[in-house]
């Protein structure tokens, strides 16, 4: 299945906070990264006293499940942010777990990096392209 992640730093190296999360992800049994968006720098959204961010989105090929993958991830955040944004086509709804992320759609940071690497994905709730979601989305 492939699925997308989203990555996001603000604290100390942030690229290297990045790079070092790629690579545990990539050593995950069944997570392979296929694919990693350039590296984008913005602004806090919420808490603006924060510093700025790095964000950048992977794709990879995974044989977890969701709730694995979540789990996998969860085990790897310290200086990171990491979000699934999609999964196949799947729609996930459940106490721990949405996916596709409740907010992509929204954000910039999300979807400039997503487009680079997924443009044509459509979005299964929304029925619209990554391309189409960001050409409506404000920066």
């Amino acid at each position: 299945m492939t699925a997308y992640l989203g990555l996001g730093s603000n604290m100390g190296d942030r690229e290297a906070n990045i790079k070092a999360a790629l690579g545990l992800i990539g050593a995950q049994p069944g997570c392979k990264v296929v694919a990693v968006s350039s590296f984008l720098e913005t602004e806090p959204v919420g808490f603006t006293e924060q510093g700025l961010f790095i964000n950048a989105v992977a794709a990879l090929e995974t044989t977890l499940t969701p709730e694995g993958l979540l789990r996998a991830c969860q085990g790897i955040e310290n200086t990171i942010d990491i979000d699934i944004l999609l999964y196949g086509g799947s729609v996930v709804d459940t106490e721990s777990l949405t996916i596709p992320h409740p907010l992509m759609h929204e954000r910039y940071f999300v979807l400039a990096p997503l487009s680079e690497v997924a443009p044509d994905v459509v979005h299964p709730v929304l029925g619209i392209t990554v391309r189409g979601l960001l050409d409506r989305c404000r920066r």
